[in-house]
C-alpha cells in the first residue's frame, strides 16, 4: 500500500453532506485561552439544518475569531437546558472565496499587508482559482509569482496560515476520527506542521500527544499507507510498550527480550502484518542512538526514569556523605536533653527507643518504617522535640524572622497525608509537589540550582513516592540538611513507576529503623492483629467472626450494593458523615464497582428527590453542593493534587457568572478550586473510591467489599492497604474465600527496577574508599505500659453490627 496525501485524502468526506451553520461573527462569549474553548454568537447567512433563526450559538474549540468575518461551522444542534439551542461545532473553516474575483479581493484585502490587486491577480493566473489552498500545502509556489519579494510571500503565506492552517488541521483531524478537544491539542503542539508531521509520520502522535495511543496512530498510518514493517511504526510500536509498562505496571525499564516480545505482539495484532525480530531490533538500536530508549546491558529504559534512578542514587550518596553528625553530641549531652524532653513530656522512652531516636540525630539519613500500630509518630515526634531541645531552636514557625527560614520541612505525598502529618506532629506539612514549588508547566522552582531551605526533612508515606518525584526531591536538597523518610513497606507501590522505599531498604545501605511490635494491640485493636497476620500471608482463625472494631458480613456479589448500603444508613443514623465512612474497592465497573456504590452513596449523604437543589450533569454523574469528591490530576496553581478529597461548596450555572460557563467550585481543606464544565474530567465521586487513591488518608470507618469478581485486582498488599485506612471500624462485606485468595497472593506484579543496585554498587565504592561501617539496623520493641492510648470515649460498646439493623425474619 502506497502512502498516501492527507489533504488529498478529504476527498473522501465531503463537506456539503455535513451538517452546518454559515454565518458572520457578531460576539465572542466567552474563550479559554488555555484549551481554546470558545463559545460565540454568529448572524446566520446559510444553514442545512432546520433551524430558522436569525442569531446562533456555536461552542466548540476555537482560536480568536476575527469579528465581521464569515465562518462555516460543521456540527450537530443540541438543546441546552437553560440556553436553548446551541451548534456543538466539531470543526469550522473561514468561508474561502470559490470564484476567481473572490479570491482576489481576498488576498489584496487588508488582511494582507502589502498584496495589492496586480499582485493578488498575478497569483491567481500563476497558480489558479484555488490558489489558497495550494499555497497553504505548498508555499513554494509564492516563488513563480513575478516581482513578490521573498519577505512579502512569507508574510501572505503567515497570514494564511494564521487564518487557515488551524481550519484546514482542525477539518483534517476531524475526519480521522480526531474529537475536536484533541484535535485542538495536537494543533497547539505541532501548530502550522500539524498536517504536514500527521502526513509524513503519523505516530509521532504516540510520542508527543497525551492520550493517543499506538492503536489510534496505527489506524490513521494505515489510510496513509504506512503499515508492515516501516520504521515510523516501529519506532513508535517500542516507546509505546515501553510506556505502557512504566505508567500502567510501573516498570522502570524492561528486559530487551520481553520488549521485542511485546512489540511485536502488538504491531500483529491486525493480523495484517508480519514482523521480523530483526527489523524491531534495529529499531531499537536507532532509538538508543536518537537518545529516546536508555540501554544498560539487556535492560531498556525512557530517559526520563533511567537518569531519575541514576540521580537519586547520586544525590543518596552526596547527602549520605556528610560526617558533621556522627560526634555532633557527646552521650552525655544527648542523654541530658533526652531526659529533659521526658520530664517535660511526662513520659518516659524505652531503650530501644532512645537508640532509634540517637541514630535519627547522629545520621543524614534515615529510613523508619513499620506497619499501623508499630509507633511511627511517637518515634518521629521524639526525634523532632529533641533536635529542636539539642539544637536550641523553636518549633513554633512564627518565632522566625522572614528571611530566616524554618528548620523543619515536613512533607507528604498527598494532601491528606500532609494534613495527618501537621496534626500528629504539630507542624506545619505541605505536599510534596508544593515543598518544591510544582509550576505545572516548566517543572519544579526548587531543584539543584534552588535548593530547599531548612535543616531536617521529614516525609510521610514514602512507599507512595514514585521514582521520578524522588528524583526531584532529593536533588532539591541542600548538603547539610537530614532526612528522615517514613513509610510502610508492604503497602502498595506507588501509583508511578518504581518502588522507592522497598528499593531502599533491600539495598541495605541507609540507616533503618524496623518497628516490629505492636503496642495499640493491647487495646484491643483486631484490625491491627488482622493486618499483620495478613502481612505474613495468613488470615486470623476469627476473621468472620464480630470483633469490638470489626466485622466480616458473608454475602454475594450481587447483595454487596444492599449490604453497603445498609451498613451507611445505619452509620448516618447515629451521626457519622460522609467524611467519617470510606468505601473502598479495587474496580470501577460491575454491581460492586466504585461507580456502582458511588450513586447509591450519593442518594444516601446528598440525595435531591424534588430536584430543587442545584445540581450539574456530567457524564452518567451528577454533581450536587455538598458531595464528596475525588481530585484526579495535578492542580498546582490551587494547591490541588491528584489523590485529595474535598467538597463541591458552590455550583454556577452559565447566565450567573460573567465567563458565561458552567462551573463548580471545589473546597479542599479551605483551598477552593474552580471547574469550568469541561474540566469536570478532573473530579469523581468518592464516597466510594479505589485503594490506590486512599493511600495517605484514614477514616474513622472503612467499609471493604471483598469478591471473586475482583479477582484481578485481589492482592495481599492492596488489601492490607485497604484495611489499614480504618482508624476506628472496618467493616468486611463479601466472600470470605476471596479475602483468603487475596492474602495468600503476594504481589505477582512485581516491579523491575535497578535502584537497589545501582545504591549498593555506588555505596559500595564510597564504603571502600572510607572504609566506613555499614550503617545500624534496628529493629524497636515496644514495652506496652509506656505506649498508653486514650480509649474512645463514648465508644466503648458500640461494634460495627450497629450499623447493621437485623432484617425481621
Amino acid at each position: 500500500m502506497e502512502k498516501q496525501d492527507l489533504q488529498g485524502s478529504l476527498d473522501l468526506y465531503p463537506e456539503q453532506e455535513k451538517k452546518y451553520i454559515k454565518g458572520r461573527h457578531l460576539v465572542t462569549i466567552f474563550h479559554n485561552e488555555q484549551n481554546l474553548y470558545t463559545v460565540l454568537r454568529i448572524r446566520v447567512e446559510e444553514t442545512n439544518h432546520h433551524y430558522e433563526d436569525k442569531e446562533a450559538v456555536i461552542t466548540g474549540y476555537f482560536p480568536k475569531m476575527h469579528e465581521q468575518e464569515t465562518y462555516i461551522f460543521y456540527g450537530e444542534l443540541k438543546e441546552h437546558p437553560k440556553f436553548g439551542v446551541q451548534l456543538h461545532a466539531n470543526h469550522y473553516r473561514k468561508d474561502i472565496p470559490q470564484t476567481k474575483q473572490g479570491v482576489v479581493n481576498y488576498l489584496s484585502s487588508e488582511l494582507f499587508k502589502g498584496i495589492g490587486k496586480k499582485t493578488a491577480e498575478n497569483i491567481v493566473e500563476v497558480i489558479g482559482e484555488n490558489a489558497i489552498t495550494k499555497i497553504l500545502n505548498e508555499p513554494s509556489l509564492l516563488d513563480k509569482i513575478p516581482k513578490l519579494p521573498s519577505e512579502k510571500a512569507k508574510s501572505l503565506y503567515d497570514t494564511l496560515m494564521e487564518h487557515q492552517g488551524l481550519e484546514q488541521a482542525m477539518i483534517a483531524l476531524n475526519q480521522f476520527g480526531f474529537g475536536p478537544q484533541l484535535s485542538m491539542k495536537i494543533y497547539q503542539v505541532y501548530k502550522e506542521l500539524t498536517i504536514e508531521i500527521i502526513q509524513n509520520n503519523p505516530y509521532k502522535l504516540v510520542e508527543d500527544i497525551e492520550g493517543i495511543g499506538f492503536g489510534r496512530a496505527d489506524e490513521l498510518g494505515y489510510k496513509l499507507g504506512i503499515s508492515g514493517n516501516h520504521p515510523d511504526r516501529i519506532k513508535a510500536a517500542i516507546l509505546y510498550v515501553l510506556e505502557v509498562e512504566s505508567m500502567q505496571a510501573g516498570h522502570v525499564y524492561m528486559e530487551a527480550r520481553e520488549l521485542l516480545q511485546s512489540t511485536k505482539k502488538l504491531l500483529e495484532e491486525n493480523k495484517r502484518d508480519g514482523i521480523d525480530f530483526n527489523d524491531i531490533s534495529n529499531e531499537v538500536i536507532k532509538l538508543e542512538e536518537e537518545g529516546k530508549i536508555i540501554g544498560e546491558e539487556q535492560k531498556l529504559y525512557l530517559p526520563s526514569l533511567y537518569f531519575s534512578e541514576k540521580g537519586l542514587v547520586t544525590n543518596i550518596k552526596r547527602i549520605l556523605n556528610q560526617t558533621q553528625y556522627d560526634e555532633q553530641f557527646p552521650e552525655s549531652e544527648f542523654l541530658l536533653a533526652l531526659g529533659n524532653l521526658e520530664e517535660r513530656l511526662k513520659v518516659q522512652y524505652a531503650p530501644t527507643q532512645k537508640e532509634a531516636i540517637q541514630t535519627a540525630l547522629m545520621s543524614p539519613m534515615l529510613i523508619l518504617t513499620g506497619g499501623p500500630g508499630t509507633g511511627k509518630t511517637t518515634v518521629i515526634k521524639g526525634i523532632v522535640e529533641l533536635y529542636a531541645e539539642l539544637h536550641g531552636c523553636s518549633l513554633n514557625p512564627k518565632d522566625y524572622k522572614k528571611e530566616e527560614p524554618f528548620p523543619f520541612l515536613l512533607a507528604a505525598p498527598t494532601g491528606r497525608a500532609a494534613k495527618r502529618m501537621a496534626e500528629s506532629t504539630g507542624l506545619p506539612a505541605v505536599t510534596i509537589h508544593r515543598l518544591l514549588g510544582w509550576n505545572g508547566t516548566e517543572g519544579f522552582d526548587r531543584h539543584e540550582e534552588s535548593p530547599l531551605e531548612g535543616k531536617i526533612l521529614i516525609v510521610d508515606e514514602t512507599s507512595m513516592v514514585d521514582i521520578w518525584l524522588a528524583h526531584q526531591l532529593f536533588k532539591a536538597l541542600p548538603d547539610n540538611m537530614q532526612v528522615i523518610l517514613v513509610g510502610d513497606e508492604d503497602q502498595l507501590p506507588s501509583v508511578g513507576p518504581g518502588q522507592v522505599l522497598k528499593d531502599l531498604l533491600r539495598s541495605e545501605r541507609i540507616p533503618t529503623v524496623r518497628l516490629t511490635n505492636i503496642y495499640r494491640q493491647a487495646e484491643g485493636s483486631s484490625i491491627i492483629e488482622l493486618a499483620h497476620e495478613m502481612k505474613k500471608g495468613k488470615l486470623p482463625a476469627n476473621v468472620t467472626a464480630l470483633q469490638a472494631d470489626r466485622s466480616f458480613f458473608q454475602c454475594h456479589p450481587s447483595q454487596i450494593s444492599t449490604v453497603v448500603e445498609k451498613v451507611v444508613l445505619n452509620a448516618k443514623k447515629k451521626g457519622y458523615t460522609a467524611k467519617d465512612i470510606q468505601v473502598l474497592a479495587p474496580m470501577y465497573r460491575g454491581p460492586a464497582g466504585i461507580d456502582k456504590l458511588n450513586e447509591i452513596l450519593q442518594e444516601i449523604f446528598n440525595p435531591n428527590p424534588d430536584g430543587t437543589r442545584k445540581e450539574l450533569e456530567f457524564g452518567d454523574v451528577k454533581y450536587r453542593i455538598g458531595d464528596k469528591v475525588l481530585q484526579l490530576v495535578n492542580q498546582p496553581d490551587n494547591h490541588v493534587f491528584n489523590g485529595d478529597m474535598g467538597e463541591i461548596v458552590s455550583i454556577f450555572y452559565a447566565k450567573e457568572n460573567t465567563e458565561k460557563q458552567d462551573m463548580v467550585v471545589v473546597s479542599f481543606d479551605g483551598a477552593e478550586a474552580t471547574y469550568t464544565r469541561q474540566d469536570l474530567n478532573q473530579i469523581t465521586l468518592a464516597y466510594c473510591c479505589s485503594v490506590h487513591k486512599s493511600q495517605g488518608s484514614e477514616f474513622p470507618i472503612v467499609i471493604l467489599p471483598v469478591v471473586k469478581s475482583y479477582y484481578r485486582m485481589l492482592r495481599r498488599n492492596l488489601l492490607y492497604t485497604a484495611i489499614t485506612r480504618s482508624k476506628q471500624f472496618l467493616i468486611l462485606c463479601g466472600e470470605a474465600e476471596a479475602l483468603r485468595i487475596g492474602v495468600e497472593r503476594a504481589d505477582e506484579q512485581a516491579r523491575l527496577t535497578t535502584l537497589t543496585e545501582k545504591l549498593q554498587e555506588t555505596m559500595a565504592e564510597m564504603n571502600s574508599a572510607s572504609a566506613t561501617s555499614d550503617p545500624t539496623v534496628i529493629a524497636l520493641a515496644y514495652e506496652d505500659e509506656l505506649m498508653k492510648i486514650d480509649p474512645l470515649i463514648g465508644m466503648e460498646n458500640i461494634t460495627p453490627y450497629d450499623f447493621l439493623e437485623k432484617e425481621n425474619n
